[in-house]
């Protein structure tokens, strides 16, 4: 369970840094983003969920996401987690699964910033023992190892080289618009 008593000697990090904060308790696991801390308040209240199949560690531009606590314990972690990853890229229009030294991954989220597009990354080097764990799942579903692997409307696109071959056949604003609108649809 995350507690403002885990937090002890995280008062140097920037309010609006943009590092993920990884603490661990026993076998449950939570991140947050800096950012949505406000450590201004002496002991600053943390919401947190029971156990979750969802993910833990992303970025998202400005965007912040709620705490999760996870359990890797059971049986059935894989499939929670790959029920996870399934509803994570259909719930947001574009969905980067990255790691942060990779200059592939770093020239796709390039690309989305220049067109104005602020996609779910999520960094699977930032999330220990996990991230493997769900790189393996992600090339069971899209049989792509590699990153960064991008979802645009719920579709697996592929990698950086096809990413940016639809952006220069025209193809990948039209995607990012229809996307966008249908989950702007779905909001309705």
């Amino acid at each position: 369970m995350a507690s403002a008593a885990n937090l002890t000697g995280l008062t140097s990090l920037a309010r609006t840094s943009s590092r993920t904060i990884i603490v661990r308790r026993s076998s449950a696991v939570a991140s947050l983003n800096a950012a949505s801390i406000d450590l201004s308040k002496p002991r600053a209240k943390l919401t947190h969920s029971s156990t979750s199949s969802s993910l833990r560690a992303v970025r998202s531009g400005t965007r912040r996401v709620p705490i999760r606590c996870l359990s890797d314990s059971g049986p059935s972690f894989g499939s929670r987690l790959e029920d996870s990853v399934k509803k994570t890229v259909a719930d947001n229009p574009v969905v980067v699964y990255s790691k942060t030294w990779c200059s592939y991954s770093s020239e796709v989220k390039s690309l989305f910033n220049r067109l104005g597009v602020q996609p779910l990354v999520i960094e699977l080097d930032e999330l220990g023992a996990q991230g493997p764990q769900i790189q393996k799942v992600l090339e069971r579903i899209t049989g792509q190892h590699t990153v960064p692997n991008v979802f645009i409307g719920g579709k697996h696109i592929g990698g950086c080289t096809d990413t940016v071959k639809l952006y220069h056949k025209g193809e990948l604003q039209s995607l990012l618009s229809e996307a966008t609108n249908k989950k702007t649809d779905a909001q309705s």
